[in-house]
């Protein structure tokens, strides 16, 4: 138990890796001890080698997967749980591959976000220096050269240049506000807890929630295809996806769909009573259920989901970009006409 608390949990990325590279093996015929003793020879990572050594170990000792994978205590619960049953039905092969499905899509959704708040940071940070260079070391040589001429800078550089003076004066308060600034954005970026809270502000944000809510509810359907493909019944699949949503507000309507099952309604009654869905995807799923092709049908809806969060999200970049380009120019043009203009003026009327 101790050596699994120490063991970091794999990313998403990680997992879709392992499950592709298994998924290949089994559907080979290739037994999973085999298939991990392959797996160790093409590794040449020293950490990836120990976690496959820890997974190998078991399994040599006739331990099953799910046991084995669950030893190493670098796999998520939900993947354990599809595991565990994907060996009892027989169906580790295509429950491996959707699991490697499943994660490729969690890593898509992550990367697209890291990369949605990335760039729209990286220009408020130089936003910040090239304004802080220009009142602090720029306009300072404007106004001794306006003291030379005899005259003095306007109010609003002025202001700007006794700005810059309290910059310099308590430089020290400023950067360790900087460093606090550095140290929230690690911890809202690299720690889990950190992640967590920041979910949960961008699901109740307004220019955010929509966003965040179609995450929530691809999260759903692709949890969900993946539970029904491995044989799971809708009652136990929702309980199962309830634990990978971190929506609130999804997951509410999860549990109220679960209730309503139990109060006896159809799984697409219930779902579009609980209102996860739209009214297409919840038409969707109805068809579904009448044909007995559920996990077709939710796995199309996690599709779509995805394809909408994509574009949501390079449609916030493609207006994030020139804004913050367009209020960058505007400052630092406003601030060097404010000391230039009158400037000029000055050397006009001497000339």
């Amino acid at each position: 138990m101790k050596d699994q608390k120490r063991t970091r949990l794999l990313s998403n990325y990680e997992i879709s890796v392992f499950c592709r590279q298994t998924t290949m093996l089994l559907k080979a015929g290739i037994a999973p001890a085999l298939g991990i003793d392959i797996l160790m020879q093409d590794t040449e990572d020293p950490k990836g080698r120990a976690l496959l050594e820890r997974i190998q170990a078991p399994l040599r000792e006739g331990a099953s997967y799910h046991d084995a994978i669950e030893a190493s205590g670098a796999f998520p619960e939900y993947m354990l749980n599809m595991i565990s049953i994907g060996e009892q039905s027989g169906t580790l092969d295509t429950v491996m591959e959707s699991l490697a499905l499943y994660y490729e899509r969690e890593d898509n959704i992550r990367s697209n976000i890291k990369s949605a708040l990335s760039y729209p940071l990286i220009m408020i940070a130089m936003m910040f220096v090239v304004i802080v260079v220009l009142i602090t070391k720029v306009l300072p040589i404007f106004s001794q050269v306006f003291s030379q001429l005899g005259t003095s800078m306007n109010a609003f550089s002025q202001s700007l240049l006794d700005l810059g003076t309290q910059i310099n004066r308590y430089s020290t308060v400023f950067i360790a506000v900087l460093v606090l600034i550095i140290a929230l954005f690690l911890y809202f970026t690299r720690t889990t807890q950190g992640k967590k809270q920041f979910a949960n502000f961008a699901a109740k944000f307004g220019p955010t929630k929509h966003l965040y809510d179609g995450i929530a509810a691809g999260r759903f359907a692709s949890g969900m295809a993946l539970a029904l493909s491995s044989g799971m019944d809708t009652f136990n699949g929702l309980d199962m996806t309830l634990k990978l949503v971190e929506n609130r507000n999804i997951a509410a309507k999860i549990e109220k769909c679960r209730q309503l099952i139990i109060e006896g309604e159809s799984f697409p009654d219930a779902l579009g009573q609980a209102d996860i869905f739209s009214k297409l995807y919840t038409r969707m799923v109805s068809v579904g259920f009448r044909s007995g092709s559920m996990d077709s049908v939710m796995k199309q809806i996690a599709e779509r989901y995805q394809r909408d969060t994509d574009r949501r999200i390079y449609s916030i970049i493609s207006i994030l970009e020139p804004t913050l380009v367009i209020i960058l120019s505007l400052i630092v043009g406003l601030i060097l006409l404010s000391v230039i203009l009158p400037l000029m003026g000055i050397m006009s009327s001497i000339g």
